[in-house]
């Protein structure tokens, strides 16, 4: 999978999104900030990957673990 960052990055943001819908939201952010965080790190250590990749799965480790937390706190 060439491209794993990216696909870390969607899902995370996708969890931020999630945090702003009622009673089941808090749990698909969870879920998708835990995605997020997973795949970011296999995208962000992944050395074969452009640079880009790379930095996007970082941010999707950021942007999960805050979506994460917050859902956790919600």
């Amino acid at each position: 999978m060439p491209r794993l960052g990216w696909l870390a990055l969607c899902a995370a943001c996708a969890g931020a999104l999630c945090l702003a819908l009622p009673w089941p939201g808090m749990f698909l952010a969870m879920g998708l900030g835990i995605a997020g965080v997973g795949t970011g790190i296999t995208g962000w250590r992944r050395r074969a990957d452009p640079g880009p990749a790379r930095l996007a799965g970082a941010g999707a480790i950021t942007i999960g673990a805050a979506a994460l937390l917050l859902a956790s706190v919600k």
